[in-house]
């Protein structure tokens, strides 16, 4: 307990005082994200927040955990350290998809190789249990990317990668605390300190972004945390069984997870790639509703959380209808925000003149869509 109340002090303590140099020094070296049409911010803002998250991260880490009793975390460190430089290169530099997607697969390749983190059974998802060794790896491979991407791609508004991340994080050490594995408590609630001190600094109105940095190490962590905890909550001998060990899992992950498989999917049936940008996460959607990045935040981790207490709730249930329910939920939630929050009609100023006189009268409100037929006609 003592190893994992250190780690938080020392990821947010690191955290905290390195957010503020990095701000400093990109604004000297004018490290700054652009705002355009499909950004959500309207001031020149760092995207380098990812840097704090790390160092702290690591530092509270390297400094607690005794590698002796777990030599796979060493692999895991490593594979965060692909995913930095990656995200660092991203974040200054801009690099394509295929060459981030590459560094992707070669941190999930240390990640399941080297740290033998892999999905070898359902619990009986689909009624099925124990997978072949081929499908064991090809499933393992496409949850640690997806997972990666997840984070990424929901970093879109203030403070909710950084939430979700830390509500998952928070969640995994708590069950890796109570059943005895420590090294795998102290990666998570190192994460959770690293982030907890960088919300201070990105809760609306952001001061800093974690960028691809901080948000493809958030989902390299969860990758790893999600995987083991799946295996060990429903192994023979677990301390804290539970059978529907999956479905908490996918649940713990539900916002960020669903909704990058549903904008894929919309991706693909428009025939685009699915690492293509666009305004279709669910963050989007609230944002054209009229919500601010603070509720939206404050409404999907508090989504996120009721489910995961529901879910865990009824854990002896069977782990297919779950899992079914928790796709319910999401899916319902989406077409709330479709047809019960109607986008706002926006308007604009117009001038009215008189056909035969030079002066303007008053201006009047018309609807921005009348404007714009009017012009084109």
């Amino acid at each position: 307990m003592f190893d994992v109340l250190l780690s938080v002090a020392i990821s947010f303590t690191i955290t905290f005082l390195a957010i503020p140099a990095v701000i400093n020094v990109a604004e000297m070296k004018k490290l700054f994200d652009m705002p355009d049409a499909r950004k959500v911010h309207h001031s020149p803002i760092t995207p380098l927040g990812g840097l704090g998250i790390f160092a702290g991260f690591i530092f509270g880490c390297l400094l607690t955990i005794h590698f002796n009793e777990y030599p796979e975390i060493q692999y895991f460190i490593a594979a965060s350290l692909v995913i930095f430089f990656l995200g660092l290169k991203d974040d200054i530099l801009v690099i394509s998809p295929i060459k981030k997607f590459i560094g992707q697969v070669l941190a999930a390749f240390i990640i399941i190789y080297y740290g033998n983190i892999q999905i070898r059974s359902m619990n009986g998802f689909l009624g099925i249990y124990q997978l072949p060794e081929m499908f064991s790896l090809l499933l393992t491979y496409f949850a640690v990317i997806v997972v990666i991407n997840s984070f990424n791609l929901i970093d879109g508004v203030d403070g909710l990668a950084g939430s979700l991340g830390l509500l998952s994080a928070t969640i995994f050490g708590i069950y890796f605390l109570h059943a005895g594995m420590l090294p795998y408590s102290v990666l998570a609630f190192s994460l959770a300190g690293s982030l907890l001190a960088f919300l201070i600094f990105n809760f609306q109105p952001a001061k800093i972004f974690m960028g691809d940095t901080g948000s493809l190490l958030v989902g390299t962590i969860n990758a790893i945390l999600v995987v083991k905890f799946i295996n060990v909550a429903n192994a023979a001998n677990a301390s804290f069984p539970i059978n529907a060990s999956p479905a908490v899992g996918f649940t713990i992950l539900m916002i960020p997870l669903l909704d990058t498989l549903r904008v894929f999917g919309i991706r693909i049936i428009n025939r685009r790639s699915p690492f293509s940008p666009d305004r279709n996460h669910i963050h989007h959607l609230l944002l054209d509703r009229g919500f601010s990045h603070r509720s939206i935040t404050l409404f999907l981790v508090t989504i996120n959380t009721v489910m995961i207490g529901v879910i865990f709730l009824a854990r002896s249930l069977n782990c297919t209808l779950l899992i079914f329910c928790v796709f319910l939920m999401f899916f319902l939630l989406i077409a709330g925000i479709y047809y019960f929050m109607p986008a706002p009609r926006l308007f604009v100023a117009k001038t009215a003149k008189e056909e035969n006189a030079q002066l303007t009268k008053a201006s009047q409100l018309v609807s921005l869509k009348d404007s714009m037929l009017e012009q084109n006609n």
